[in-house]
Order: C-alpha cells, then structure tokens, then sequence
C-alpha cells in the first residue's frame, strides 16, 4: 500500500481511501479508564472502537455551524442591547430607529462574533499558560 502524503486542501481530503492505519494516545486517570470501559461495554464493542466512535461522532458540529451559532447568539445580544436601552430609558423607538437598528445589527454581527470568539480563543489560552 502506498502512502499518501498529507493533503493540501479539503477537496483532496474528501478523496483519500478510509484507511486506519494513524492512532492517537491520551491520559486518562485509573477512574476515567474504568467509566469509558464500562461505558464501551455495555455498548458491546471495545474501548478502542468506543473511544473512536465517541471522537468521530464529536466532530459532527463543525467549525462553520459553531461560527454561525456564534454570530446569531452576538447578533441577539446587540439587538437586545440597543433596542431595549431607549425602552429602559422611557423612550420610545420609532419604526424607522427600528429598522435601521436592524440593518445594524445584521451589518455588524458577523465581525462581532469573530471578535468575541478570538476573544475568548486567547483567554483560554491565558488560562492554559498562567
């Protein structure tokens, strides 16, 4: 069997053969081992198979459905913030303030996302390190 090298792109990815043959080894403390193989166990396959499954399965939200999440939850949270401040305040928001605080919201929520999640990339990070 010849060996592919790593792909360059997605497309690429999408066309190699589904080969087993790379593995990957984690930690686990003697209580965490015994929770996934019973857990594996009672679902009638090994801890390895589980182990795999479980991660396979993990990978089913990806990157772009977690970016629009993102971007719909900051979207909500500037709306919220800027339409009930008039209402907090005893103003009122005409139609027109209404409409315009929608265009603004859908205008700026996406780059608000992505600075709220780089955001929180580089806390956690700060977190790991500190």
């Amino acid at each position: 069997m010849v060996t592919k090298s790593l792909p360059e792109n997605e497309s690429e990815m999408a066309q190699r053969p589904q080969a087993r043959s790379k593995q990957i080894g984690v930690r686990l403390t003697e209580d965490e081992y015994a929770e996934f193989e019973r857990l594996a166990w009672k679902s009638g396959r090994t801890i390895g198979d589980w182990a795999r499954d479980r991660l396979v399965a993990n990978t089913g939200a990806s990157v772009d459905e977690f970016n629009h999440l993102m971007t719909e939850i900051v979207g909500l949270q500037l709306f919220l913030t800027e339409a009930l401040s008039p209402v907090v305040c005893g103003q009122r928001m005409t139609s027109e303030q209404y409409d315009a605080l929608l265009r603004n919201v859908k205008a700026t929520k996406r780059r608000a996302a992505k600075d709220v999640i780089v955001r929180y990339v580089a806390e956690a990070k700060e977190e790991c390190h500190g």
